[in-house]
């Protein structure tokens, strides 16, 4: 692809839904030279059909077209279906399947939105990408200036990292924690700075077909969002006895332990409760329950193949905010080195409540993400 004479060019990751729309149309207005990229991720195949995987549906593929041609932008599609399907769908199938509990979102954002994206619009000639996720990233914010011309003048100290949004309700930087800084360096989050209440009204300040439109909070790859049949479908699920931790009692038979997971209340189908799932025990096929909610409350756990956004390992122990699911609350922590290489040991002020295994914990040094991993033990 051509590019303008003294034009910066961004490739724009575009969904069809509103922030993206809305993070298009800003980088237009701010002069940069865009394009719009839908990506196809895999869908399920449904004797002979494909199923329409939410993130990349044909009407969200319309909606997306629909705002490039409001804008005035090329508009191109990626298919992403294999590199999806093995870094996505395979291992989250696999994490259930091995009594852990995924984040298919990050590992997305990891290797696909922000890893064959960045690598395919390099390819197609562009000098950055964006999306609409709620994060920021200092390099956002000087690309109008000068020091965007002359890349050595620039402090990548500063430039490549990410910070919370704005809204903070709406803040995405736990789904992002895998990103790395060479990965920052080509990311622009045009609508980190806005609240989410402010991006609605750009939309419709810009008249785009997405001002109106609904979010989905599925897994994009799960048709109707119903994982019970997923899990049927593709896991080979083994009834087993449900145990009180507490008596040692067998209270009644599970349908599958990829069907739980730690701090489940609903759906176990014991009377006498509230129940709470507190342990899933693969080797014996046992799904451990208590009545007690202290039962599933951490007050450390062990915490592998963790990534530092920065490259470099900081010094410990090292005191942050952390989170061990994306909808928990801010914990203070205590974040200390173990004997074994990469895994680390984080211990909470406060016990902090289903902190479950395969779950991410990220952690926080005031509005700047420091990076994240994979709970491994509790």
């Amino acid at each position: 692809m051509n590019k303008k004479p003294g034009k910066i060019k961004v490739a724009v990751a575009v969904s069809g839904g509103v922030d993206s729309s809305v993070a298009l149309a800003l980088l237009k207005k701010q002069g940069f030279e865009v394009f719009g990229v839908f990506m196809h991720f895999w869908s399920e195949n449904i004797s002979g059909k494909v199923r329409d995987n939410i993130c990349c549906s044909l009407e969200a593929q319309e909606d997306a077209r629909k705002v490039c041609r409001k804008l005035g932008v090329p508009f191109y599609t990626m298919n992403m279906t294999l590199p999806f399907k093995k870094k996505v769908v395979d291992d989250f199938l696999d994490q259930y399947e091995n009594c852990r509990t995924p984040n298919p979102c990050v590992l997305c954002n990891k290797h696909i939105k922000f890893g064959e994206f960045i690598k395919r619009a390099t390819e197609m000639g562009a000098d950055f990408v964006a999306t609409g996720h709620y994060a920021r990233n200092p390099k956002s914010e000087i690309l109008n200036s000068k020091q965007i011309q002359n890349p050595k003048s620039q402090n990548t100290n500063i430039i490549n990292k990410l910070l919370i949004s704005k809204d903070i309700a709406k803040d995405q930087t736990y789904f992002l924690h895998q990103l790395n800084k060479k990965q920052l360096s080509k990311i622009i989050f045009p609508i980190g700075k806005y609240t989410k209440a402010e991006v609605r009204a750009l939309a419709k300040k810009f008249n785009l077909p997405t001002a109106s439109k609904k979010e989905s909070q599925e897994v994009c790859f799960v048709p109707g969002g119903n994982l019970q049949k997923f899990f049927e479908k593709y896991l080979k699920l083994k009834s087993g006895d449900i145990v009180d931790i507490e008596t040692k009692k067998v209270l009644g038979k599970h349908n599958g332990l990829a069907r739980y997971t730690i701090g489940q209340r609903k759906g176990i189908g014991l009377h006498g409760g509230p129940w709470y799932v507190v342990g899933l025990d693969k080797e014996e096929n046992i799904l451990r329950v208590s009545r007690n909610e202290s039962d599933f409350l951490s007050n450390e756990l062990q915490v592998k193949n963790v990534n530092w956004i920065s490259g470099v390992c900081p010094e410990f122990p090292l005191k942050a905010k952390c989170k061990v699911r994306y909808c928990s609350e801010d914990a203070n922590s205590i974040i200390e080195t173990t004997n074994e290489k990469n895994i680390f040991r984080v211990k909470f002020k406060k016990p902090v409540r289903a902190a479950t295994p395969g779950q991410y914990c990220v952690f926080w040094k005031g509005k700047e993400c420091l990076g994240g991993g994979v709970i491994q033990q509790s």
